[in-house]
This record gives structure tokens, C-alpha cells and sequence, in this order.
């Protein structure tokens, strides 16, 4: 990493003294100043156990505090958000508190109403011929993909993502905490929308230039895009072209949305006496970063005020890294308490995400080089490939692919790579 950059991180941390000369060092960390308007998305990745939920009642809390109007969406039948929030959470909006609501999504409840959808779309152009309309919906059983799926049109219902104009319909919320079932299924919905362009570009293909495709796609393309309406438009007396540029343009205004640390902002959790939860933050950092999302700063559950551990500190720089303070999940928490023990530099990174962001690709045309910041992986598990007459580079890490499209100046063939403190160093002949 470079010394700069180092530095500039290095100044938000400030040594503890030791007491009488000994023990183990402590980090104070410091306030930094300033909060602007907070994220529209919050969630929190890190190990199973290591305090996500706990982490994401404590954001919700906050928030509404402030006077921002909350939700907090639980994707799991654990008790634990019921428990700490002292009030029962349902598969529907439930004002739990002051500026604050809560909202458990359970998918074979939310199966329901796309089904609906399609069964009217389907009504009108009879495409399966009364086949969908037979299916009982309260029959069905939930498939592997289908949570992330629901997840989505759920969320989308809150923060409106897919449109420009919020539906007067809709319930408004100044921010929306989700805790998530697990962090692999919010790195999959942080990806999917560059996962889908590419998808997107085969099955246009196949619809365009096959047989089968010409003959069936009209009618398929109809029953999904009414069903789903994603600008509030339906299909009548719209070409096909214009359809496919709609999906097309709705992906891509998706992906920015959810790359915007001002709308969507992920934080790394973690114990920080505990090794494996440490490494499994950094790891989630740079599956993150390949994933194409931003982590706007990190989380440490500590016992002692404004203290963590040094060397945890260290490992995550240059990202901000503030503290929780540890609560107990058998019982209610005090959120008088617990929100007067929030540190304000805890504070300000809950509130401002914007400026927190550390670049993950940077170009040198002069040196012809491409440097992405691979926090979390070692040089043995990063692979290098290019495709489209040297357009492109095609990193895979771990569980994650990742594409960067090349400055029109600076394309070309792999000339060499090396990797150095976190970062891969790729020059273009």
C-alpha cells in the first residue's frame, strides 16, 4: 500500500498509553468530523456469529434516533432481532419504536404475490392456456434461489431502486437496515447485476437469432415485463428492441445504485479477540471489492470503550474501523444505553458513507498498468484471464469473478503481473 495512504489512515488512530509501562498496546480511535446524509441501504458482513444481527439492531436504532424514519428487514426465523429489539417482528411492516419499523421477509408468504402477477399478465395473452392459472400458489415449496429473488422484489418495494420515481403507494423510508441470512447471498446481490448483463447478452442473442427464440420470446418477454413493470410501463404497442433496452437500462441503473456508498452501504463485522472472525472480515472485504461494492468501513465488538486492539486496527487500514459495544441477546437491550455508549466516530461512519470509499482499480497510462486493491487474498488464489481482443481483464478470487473494462488507451495483451501488499499490479503490452 502506499506510504501516503498509510499515513493518511495512520492519523485516525492514536496510541494509547500503557498502564505503568506494561501490557498488551490499545488503539483509541479517533472522532472524525462531520456527517452527512445517511445511506438508503445498510447491511453488515461478516463470519456466522460474529454480531450481524446484533450490528444491524444497533444501526436501526441509531438511525431512528437521529429522527430517520427506519426499517429493519430480518431474513431469518432466529429470534435473536425480536429478542434485542423487544417486539415482535412479522412478515409486515410493524412500527416497533419511534421513527422505527421492522419487517421479517419469509419467502413462501412473498411467493404469492408474483405469482399473482403473472397469473393476470397471463390471463390477458394466454400464453400457457390456463396452465398458471391452476397453480395453487399456497402449495408451493421454496426452491434454492428463490430467498434472493423475494429478497429483492422485498427490498425493491422499500427503497425503489428499480425507478427514478418512488410509487406514492409505497411506504418511505429515510434508511432500511437488512439483516441478511448469511454475507455470501448480499455478495451475490451486490454482483448480480453485472452477472446479469452478461446473461442478458446471451439470451438476447438466443432470442433474436434462433428459430425457437423468434417464435417464443414475444410472448414469454410480454408475460414477464408486465408482470414485473419495472418503470411502471407495460409491453402494449412496444417493440421488442425497445423492451430489451429498458431491461438493459434498468440493470445498469441498478449496478450504480448499488455502487454508490451514498445509497448503499456495506460495513465489515467482527470480534476482534477472536482470530478467525478477523480473517474472515478481511476475507469478505475483498470478495466484496470483486464482487463490485464498496465496504465503507469496519466493526469491532469491544468491552472497554474506544479500545481495540491495535493489530486488528492495522490489518484493515485505510478504512475507518469503530467499535460496538457487546450486548446481551437473551434478553431486551437498554437502547437508551447502548446508543449514549456509541462513540462518535461510530457515529459518523454509520452516518456518512460517501467519503469512506477506498478506490479498488486505479489506471497509470503512462506506465500502462492497472492496480486493484485485493484485500483478503493471497497471490496463489488470484487468476488472471482476458478476453475480447485484450479489452478486458477477468480477475477470479476466490468465489468471485470480476471484469474491469480497459481505458480505450490503454488496451492490449498481458504483458506481466505481481502482486504487492494487497494489491495486484497488471502491466499491458
Amino acid at each position: 500500500m502506499a506510504p501516503s495512504l498509510l499515513a493518511s489512515a495512520a492519523s485516525q488512530i492514536l496510541a494509547a498509553p500503557r498502564r505503568g509501562g506494561r501490557g498488551r498496546r490499545r488503539l483509541v480511535i479517533a472522532c472524525s468530523a462531520g456527517a452527512g446524509a445517511p445511506p438508503k441501504l445498510v447491511t453488515f458482513l461478516g463470519k456466522g456469529g460474529s454480531g450481524k444481527t446484533t450490528a444491524a439492531a444497533v444501526a436501526a436504532q441509531y438511525y431512528a434516533s437521529e429522527g430517520l424514519k427506519t426499517c429493519l428487514v430480518v431474513q431469518s426465523q432466529d429470534p435473536t432481532a425480536e429478542q434485542l429489539m423487544g417486539c415482535k417482528i412479522g412478515n409486515s411492516l410493524t412500527e416497533c419504536a419511534a421513527n422505527l419499523s421492522t419487517m421479517k421477509l419469509e419467502t413462501s408468504k412473498m411467493l404469492l404475490e408474483p405469482l399473482d402477477r403473472l397469473k393476470k399478465v397471463d390471463l390477458q395473452i394466454n400464453l400457457t392456456q390456463g396452465v398458471l392459472e391452476a397453480v395453487v400458489g399456497e402449495e408451493l415449496g421454496v426452491l434454492p434461489g428463490m430467498d434472493s429473488v423475494c429478497s429483492v422484489l422485498a427490498l425493491q418495494k422499500l427503497l425503489n431502486f428499480f425507478s427514478t420515481q418512488r410509487n406514492s403507494s409505497q411506504e418511505e423510508f429515510d434508511v432500511v437496515v437488512y439483516d441478511c441470512n448469511n454475507t455470501e447471498e448480499i455478495l451475490r446481490l451486490i454482483g448480480a447485476t453485472e452477472r446479469a448483463r452478461s446473461y442478458l447478452r446471451y439470451v438476447k442473442d438466443l432470442a433474436e437469432k434462433t428459430d425457437i427464440g423468434r417464435l417464443a420470446s414475444p410472448s414469454a418477454m410480454r408475460l414477464i415485463y408486465d408482470s414485473a413493470r419495472p418503470n411502471g410501463k407495460t409491453s402494449e404497442g412496444r417493440l421488442s428492441s425497445e423492451l430489451w433496452n429498458d431491461i438493459e437500462q434498468l440493470i445498469q441503473r441498478i449496478s450504480v445504485w448499488f455502487a454508490d456508498p451514498s445509497k448503499f452501504a456495506c460495513f465489515l463485522i467482527m470480534d476482534p479477540r477472536r482470530s478467525i472472525s478477523v480473517s474472515s472480515a478481511l476475507r469478505y472485504w475483498g470478495c466484496t471489492t470483486q464482487a463490485g461494492g464498496n465496504i465503507c468501513g469496519a466493526f469491532g465488538y469491544t468491552e472497554k470503550r474506544f479500545e481495540i486492539h491495535q493489530g486488528v486496527a492495522e490489518k484493515f487500514l485505510p478504512m475507518t474501523f469503530s467499535f460496538l459495544p457487546f450486548l446481551p441477546t437473551d434478553s431486551s437491550a437498554d437502547w437508551s444505553r447502548v446508543l449514549n455508549s456509541l462513540s462518535q466516530n461510530a457515529k459518523d461512519l454509520l452516518r456518512n458513507t460517501s467519503n469512506k470509499v477506498y478506490p479498488s482499480v486505479s489506471f497509470d497510462s503512462v506506465q500502462k498498468s492497472v492496480t486493484l486493491f485485493m484485500p483478503g487474498f493471497d497471490k496463489s488464489e488470484i487468476k488472471l484471464y482476458q478476453y475480447r481482443g485484450g479489452s478486458e481483464l477477468l480477475i477470479e478470487a476466490g468465489d468471485q469473478r470480476r471484469v474491469v473494462k480497459l481505458p480505450p488507451a490503454m488496451q492490449g495483451k498481458v504483458g506481466g503481473a505481481k502482486f504487492v501488499d494487497r494489491n495486484l499490479i497488471v502491466t499491458i503490452r
